[in-house]
């Protein structure tokens, strides 16, 4: 199904100053969505994307950009977090740079048929791809404990109890089959105006637990050492506090927390835990968007940019 929306790359200028691709480059995009990362890096120089997505509606738009940018444009269905393993299974030599986009896009959004929006009253699927289980299955099997767990864990909902709770008494007679069985039974709990902050909260809750988003998030950054060349960078765009608190920690544990202020003292190459490090930080601060991106594209209000070298 498509939609009117297209998904619209954030940060898209910033993310191609920070992976800085030369001719010859290698690049991998791991979170093609829409393909803007990837067009705007193929169309700079003469260079070469990979890109992964595990999601097949992006399938359409891949064949154009195969058309378009013929050997310079390779693409996997696949996960991020098997980005390295289909490296090695493919004889794909360590590259240049990589991107992730972190989350959820426009396109899955704006598609009622996936279920991933609390606005449209859709079956409760939430999968970006090939999933061991969907949303459905997780509110009508799941034990009361696992709901509270989910909720409170992945959505930081601090009333995740009493939802869990409420949620299992419910299908009990009625199983959750839309989004909108799961929004009225908040909207019957808190009312109109508190339920309009819990429903985002819950519904990502979800939407991470089946698709595993942050063990996916937390294994490519691990494996993004062996995936870069030395002076390869890593540019990451999240959207979320849980996302970002594992993107930060990374580069917080694998880059430079004590450099030398001594232009005749060499860095000192270990971080706070006296581990070898892996990483230069290229920014000073994280980058955001500024107010004309916000109101051109509000999606993009929350996202926040990060950047690393291997050294």
């Amino acid at each position: 199904m498509s939609t009117d929306n297209p998904h619209i790359s954030v940060l898209l200028n910033e993310v191609i100053e920070n992976i800085a691709p030369i001719d010859g480059g290698v690049y991998i995009d791991g979170t093609f969505g829409n393909g803007g990362y990837t067009k705007a890096i193929l169309d700079k120089c003469n260079c070469k994307v990979i890109a992964f997505d595990r999601d097949e509606n992006v399938l359409p738009k891949v064949e154009e950009f195969k058309e378009k940018y013929h050997e310079r444009f390779t693409f996997f269905q696949d996960t991020f977090s098997n980005i390295l393993k289909t490296m090695q299974e493919n004889d794909i030599a360590q590259v240049d740079g990589l991107m992730l986009d972190i989350g959820i896009s426009s396109m899955q959004i704006d598609n009622a048929e996936r279920g991933f929006s609390f606005r449209m009253d859709s079956p409760l699927s939430m999968t970006m791809g090939k999933n061991e289980f969907d949303a459905e299955e997780v509110l009508n099997n799941f034990s009361e404990e696992e709901l509270s767990d989910i909720f409170y864990k992945y959505g930081e909902e601090p009333r995740s109890r009493a939802i869990a709770k409420r949620i299992v008494n419910v299908r009990l007679n009625k199983p959750f089959r839309t989004s909108f069985d799961l929004t009225d039974l908040i909207k019957a709990m808190f009312g109109e105006w508190q339920a309009s902050k819990i429903i985002p909260r819950i519904f990502q809750a979800l939407r991470i637990f089946v698709n595993d988003e942050l063990g996916e998030l937390s294994k490519v950054l691990n494996d993004s050492y062996e995936i870069l060349k030395s002076g390869g960078r890593l540019v990451v765009v999240d959207f979320h506090s849980l996302e970002d608190r594992i993107v930060k920690n990374f580069i917080k544990e694998n880059t430079f927390s004590n450099q030398s202020t001594s232009r005749y003292l060499p860095d000192i190459n270990k971080n706070e835990n006296n581990e070898k490090i892996h990483f230069k930080n290229l920014l000073k601060n994280v980058i955001i968007p500024d107010i004309k991106e916000i109101t051109d594209n509000p999606r993009a209000r929350s996202a926040k940019l990060r950047a690393v070298q291997k050294i």
